[in-house]
């Protein structure tokens, strides 16, 4: 992870929180201490771990960590007192906050952090995965698309046009896609 945002009242915790973080090479590492400062910091920056300390001197912590949620794709910590932490858990869990009790060991929290990693990258696997079939979708869709001005204006049949399409992309070293787009652009009108 680069950059991390560490939102805490306490200089004591972000300095306990900053230390065990720069123990594990984490990157750029940015301190708020408010839900208002903290909100400003997120339309700024990206970051990929927001670790926030509630209560806050301007709220509680936990709809802080929801927008967080909602406008980026960080993963969050929200270190919440241990008699709040069930409640609260049950409030921020559907955005995917990760609610921690206190008091918190240090071996607690380095494993909250590692697992909260481990799961951000998976989901950012599972996105990458998304993105690339959402491309492919997109490609059929333009491949067929071609496919039928063929067949309606070339009066071609679809295992005709198929082949057009796909003689036409090895002898002019192109993609399908792009030989799509080209007899789209030809026929269409």
């Amino acid at each position: 992870m680069e950059n991390v945002l560490i939102v805490s009242n306490s200089s004591g915790t972000m300095a306990i929180i900053s230390d065990l973080l720069r123990s594990e090479s984490f990157g750029k590492i940015t301190l708020s201490q408010s839900a208002s400062e903290a909100r400003r910091c997120l339309s700024e920056f990206d970051f990929d771990l927001i670790i926030i300390d509630a209560p806050l001197p301007d709220e509680k912590g936990d709809d802080l960590s929801m927008t967080a949620a909602e406008k980026s794709s960080a993963g969050i910590i929200l270190i919440v007192d241990s008699v709040d932490a069930y409640e609260t858990a049950a409030t921020v869990e559907e955005y995917g906050v990760f609610t921690v009790p206190k008091p918190v060991s240090p071996e607690f929290f380095y494993h909250a952090v590692k697992l909260l990693n481990a799961s951000r990258k998976r989901v950012q696997f599972l996105e990458n995965e998304n993105q690339k079939l959402q491309k492919k979708i997109e490609e059929i869709r333009l491949v067929d698309r071609a496919k039928l001005i063929l067949i309606q204006v070339l009066k071609m049949t679809e295992p005709q046009a198929q082949r057009y399409i796909e003689k036409q992309s090895m002898d002019l070293r192109q993609t399908r896609l792009v030989t799509a787009e080209n007899i789209l652009r030809t026929y269409e009108r």
